[in-house]
């Protein structure tokens, strides 16, 4: 998702810093994700702070795993807020990532922010779902305790991000659908939220440009969509006509070898984004098959191109 912001934003003439854990270009700043240091000089003076560290939850759910996913998640956020407690002349508005993850795992009803149901104690999940939760309830608690008046602050809330990026999401799940695994998992009537990247950035600036905007926000289509039909779509536009299914445990399988977990497929996140949609922004990509097969085109793209 950094990247996808880096781009576009640069695209558009702004002055885009990054900062890393590993820099690799110039002009990119180290930092380790706990402590201040020289990167937090270029928060002075900064218009928008955008946060998206974290370790990345495509991962065995391990004890150390987990931990580190908090820990990541937790420091980062903390020490962003110190960074701009401390400027002279601080940002406007610090978006700060969160996730859908958040909510609780259900099919009846979707969550918005006003009336979203967040996770915790769901009957018949296995427990250290939970402790997914907790990830991302504290990761919101470091922002909204940091001291920082003079800067508004938002916690995005994201879906998947569906961009043809390699190693993205939409990449694996292509991959998969292509592979003929693409079928629905465990029945597939858990949700799947989703947002396309362009979306994802227009979303992005909309909420850096709007003011009046602060606490969470939802970015996620507005028509999240049960993981059979989803992939079914994926299949049609991705020309793999058959999709074989899996159950629990094969699932289970496939996510030991692949080195994830299987939280990532069977959580049903009904996620809507009832405050954009409030607050008049408009959606380019609001239903799945055209959004798949504007991807697949993308993706072929790039990958002819490279």
């Amino acid at each position: 998702m950094g990247g996808i912001l880096n781009r576009t934003l640069t695209a558009a003439g702004h002055e885009v810093v990054v900062v890393t854990r590993r820099p690799t270009q110039d002009g990119e700043l180290r930092w380790d994700g706990r402590t201040l240091g020289p990167w937090a000089e270029t928060i002075d003076g900064s218009d928008v702070v955008i946060n998206l560290a974290g370790r990345s939850v495509s991962c065995r759910y391990t004890e150390q795993n987990l931990r580190a996913m908090m820990d990541s998640r937790v420091d980062s956020a903390r020490v962003v807020g110190e960074a701009i407690a401390a400027a002279r002349r601080p940002p406007q508005v610090w978006l700060q990532m969160s996730t859908a993850t958040i909510y609780a795992h259900r099919f009846d009803a979707p969550h918005d922010e006003a009336t979203g149901v967040i996770g915790g104690g769901e009957p018949d999940v296995p427990r250290y779902w939970d402790f997914s939760v907790e990830i991302a309830k504290n990761w919101e608690r470091e922002q909204q305790r940091a001291q920082t008046p003079r800067t508004r602050k938002v916690a995005l809330r994201s879906a998947m991000v569906m961009s043809p990026d390699r190693g993205g999401v939409f990449d694996y799940l292509l991959w998969l659908a292509r592979l003929g695994l693409g079928g629905p998992v465990a029945g597939g009537d858990q949700y799947m939220p989703w947002i396309h990247d362009h979306d994802f950035v227009r979303a992005t600036t909309f909420l850096i440009d709007r003011d009046d905007i602060t606490g969470p926000v939802n970015l996620a289509a507005p028509t999240p969509l049960p993981q059979r039909a989803f992939m079914h779509a994926l299949r049609k536009a991705g020309g793999a006509p058959v999709g074989l299914p899996a159950t629990k445990w094969m699932a289970e399988i496939g996510a030991f070898v692949l080195r994830s977990d299987t939280e990532l497929l069977l959580k049903s996140r009904r996620v809507v984004p009832g405050r954009l949609l409030e607050t008049g922004f408009t959606f380019d990509h609001t239903h799945w098959p055209q959004a798949a097969d504007e991807l697949v085109r993308r993706a072929r793209h790039e990958r002819r191109r490279t």
